[in-house]
């Protein structure tokens, strides 16, 4: 995983050696103080030797701040690496999940992938940075200081050799036990997001319905339920400190009591001892530094899992590859489309049940088709295999007499304008918007696809027109409006193919049948394909498709299938329209 993940670093690996460089020189620094230290004690103050004493303590002096300098430079180092790691990943991360097709957005929730892409990263982010900081001072520091203190004392050193394997084993026992509860720890952060989120977006339905009291209640469990997680790992790692304080204080009073009694016999200077213990200090200090970075480390090992897990994904729907793609076809032409004995399930629902099967149908270029059906017989997912947002798990969807895997992803789509069942806007004025389906498009252009969409009139209602800023989602405007902002933008494109799914529903029926009929007027030659629940939006259409239960009932016009399909007849009955005539 770190080799992975050290890719990512990639600009900054100069940075790694100019920290080792400036850790280096600040180590060498720090080890010389104590060296110091000793001579003034033992050779300065017996022989009162101030000029000695100055000097020496001069050159402390100056040592300490050349220290100090080289910190403030591995630190600059360090937080410019960390930095461009983070952005680094975050990139890499965003740019896999826009690669995600439907199905593979399928397998994580959307919180989940807000966390990856934050908290995960900065705490990748952190480790980075400490292990720059620490990681890499740390084995400088232990190596140096155990050197110098067996200069001093080998015998006083073994205490050294006790103390410090002894932390190192409780620091390896909790780094193990740690990594299942910062895993945990992590998923329950992705469930608290995903209540946030949930809540923020729906915020308007939970106050229609009064549920304020509800929604904190949930929040409180998943609050709840991280931060038990977050304590249990809390505790775990508090449990270092009380160890490395117990091994430390009693190694500190090892050296003193046996150190202290080699001073009374002249077999050690007294400055000896003070330098002994301060490379002691040094040498333990060294050893917490590893035991920081190993907790972080812990817990980055949970988040990189699952950082590794998003960019290991295979995508499954993807252009095809570079040997085969002089056979791809160029654009979209005409608009025909054909289903060749299709069958489709999603791979994330049920038992791996179809929810479409055996579909076979042929729509003409120009041709406005309807599909209907009750809830759950698969219009969606029909028209979701057109632009390839899902891929068939049988048969053959073609455009133009070309299977739609034959067309790169983006000349296939190009050609398409889509507009989803779930109609989403961006933040950003009206005009920008809509200029998704034509980045490029003039502003008369744009005016010519509001009209049509019925949507111009309620644009120029507002004071700013056309720069009017839409909220995250378009919040500051009504359902109906948002529809028709969504077909315009779908109209922009021009597009061969139009695909309306229930884009309507949320439209008067005098609005909807002016915007039905700018399609017969304005998209001549496009192919439309309309699901939609109100029969008097279908029933002009030069066919209707009928579905019940994944599988074709009926295709027809409207009186055909009136006359001769039941569950058609019953849709319209159902409705109240009267429509037998």
């Amino acid at each position: 995983m770190i080799k992975r993940l050290y890719a990512y670093i990639g600009q900054y690996k100069k940075n790694i050696l100019y920290c080792f460089l400036v850790v280096t020189g600040d180590v060498i620094c720090e080890m010389m103080i104590p060296l110091l230290m000793a001579k003034i004690v033992d050779n300065g103050i017996p022989q009162k030797d101030i000029g000695f004493i100055a000097g020496m303590g001069g050159i402390m002096v100056l040592l300490a701040v050349i220290a100090i300098g080289f910190g403030i430079i591995n630190m600059k180092f360090s937080a410019d690496a960390s930095q461009g790691f983070a952005a680094n990943l975050r990139k890499a991360l965003f740019d896999k999940v826009q690669s995600f097709s439907f199905s593979n957005i399928d397998e994580f929730s959307t919180a989940s992938l807000v966390t990856r892409l934050t908290s995960d990263v900065t705490q990748l982010q952190t480790t980075v940075l400490m292990t720059l900081r620490m990681l890499l001072r740390a084995p400088l520091m232990l190596i140096s200081a155990i050197v110098f203190a067996m200069s001093i004392n080998l015998k006083l050193s073994t205490i050294i050799f006790v103390a410090v394997p002894a932390l190192a084993f409780g620091v390896i026992l909790v780094f193990k036990s740690a990594d299942k509860l910062f895993t945990i720890m992590q998923q329950r952060l992705d469930a608290l997001n995903g209540t946030v989120q949930e809540n923020l977006i729906a915020i308007r339905v939970v106050k229609a319905f009064v549920r304020e009291t509800h929604e904190k209640l949930k929040f409180k469990k998943v609050n709840d339920d991280l931060t038990k997680a977050a304590m249990k790992a809390g505790y775990l790692i508090s449990l270092i400190m009380p160890i490395m304080i117990f091994i430390l204080s009693f190694a500190t009073i090892t050296v003193i009591w046996s150190g202290g009694k080699m001073v009374g016999t002249h077999t050690m200077g007294a400055g000896e001892l003070i330098s002994f213990i301060s490379y002691m200090m040094q040498i333990l200090i060294s050893v917490m530094m590893f035991s920081m970075v190993f907790i972080l480390s812990a817990r980055a090992e949970a988040c990189g899992k699952r950082v590794l897990e998003v960019l290991d994904t295979k995508i499954d729907i993807v252009d095809k590859p570079d040997s085969l793609a002089g056979k791809t076809v160029p654009a979209i032409s005409r608009g025909k489309i054909e289903f060749r004995g299709v069958n489709f399930r999603y791979s994330t629902i049920g038992e791996g049940k179809d929810v479409l099967s055996d579909i076979t149908f042929t729509v003409e270029p120009g041709e406005i088709v309807a599909i209907v059906g009750g809830t759950g017989s698969g219009k969606t997912s029909l028209l979701s295999l057109i632009p390839r947002l899902y891929d068939t798990t049988a048969g053959q969807v073609l455009v133009d007499g070309n299977d739609v895997r034959d067309y790169s992803l983006k000349a296939l789509r190009d050609g398409i304008g889509m507009v989803l069942q779930k109609n989403i806007l961006f933040s950003g004025t009206i005009r920008e918007n809509l200029l998704w389906g034509n980045e490029n498009a003039s502003q008369a252009e744009i005016e010519e696809a509001a009209h049509d969409a019925q949507a111009h009139g309620f644009i120029m209602s507002f004071p700013n027109g056309y720069e009017t800023e839409l909220g995250q989602g378009g919040v500051n405007v009504s359902g109906g409006q948002k529809q028709r902002l969504c077909i315009a933008r779908a109209m922009m494109k021009k597009p061969r193919i139009l695909i309306l799914d229930d884009s309507t529903s949320a439209v008067d029926t005098a609005t909807e049948a002016k915007i039905r009929q700018s399609f017969y007027k304005n998209l001549n030659g496009t192919t439309v394909l309309i699901v939609a629940q109100r029969i008097s939006s279908v029933k002009n259409a030069n066919k209707i498709i009928v579905l019940d239960d994944g599988r074709i009932s009926g295709i027809g016009t409207h009186e055909t299938l009136f006359a001769t399909n039941t569950i058609y007849r019953e849709i319209c009955n159902s409705q109240q329209e009267g429509l037998a005539s």
